[in-house]
């Protein structure tokens, strides 16, 4: 595990709150965090390079963009979970997948223009992989939360 310092620490939580829209927002965040824009451009790098920062970018909320989202839940025998993986994360519309120690062992969200996309795209799924049993579970109602980790 990589060790960051006071800087790092100060930058992974403006990041996760504040990040400007803007043609230049490193030289903004660099500002507020009082460094150099090349500096702060170095250790955001150095910290996805040590992955301790998986990706920079924005969230969105799929219903107001006229998108649905739907969370699946898979039966999948464990000699087939590396077909279906791959199979799943193949899809432009999955923002998630994760393996939990369930009886539903494999979970994901897709996103689509519409709900037929989804039945269709998870159909396709079921074919490549010969996987039965995917439960669509589409929001209904919608609760956010704000994921940020103080550090």
């Amino acid at each position: 595990m990589s060790v960051i310092d006071d800087e790092d620490r100060k930058i992974l939580n403006q990041i996760q709150v504040d990040f400007p829209i803007d043609s230049r927002p490193y030289k903004i965040l660099a500002q507020k965090l009082d460094l150099h824009e090349d500096e702060l451009i170095k250790r955001i790098r150095q910290m996805k390079d040590n992955l301790l920062i998986r990706r920079i970018g924005g969230n969105f909320s799929p219903d107001r963009l006229g998108y649905h989202s739907t969370l699946c839940a898979a039966k999948v025998p464990d000699d087939k979970i590396a077909l279906f993986t791959k199979t799943v994360n193949s899809f432009s519309g999955v923002t998630h997948n994760y393996k939990r120690n369930h009886e539903f062992n494999i979970w994901f969200t897709f996103i689509a223009p519409s709900v037929e996309i989804i039945k269709t795209n998870l159909e396709k799924i079921q074919k490549i992989t010969s996987v039965e049993t995917i439960l669509n579970l589409p929001a209904t109602r919608v609760f956010k939360i704000s994921a940020n980790f103080k550090v």
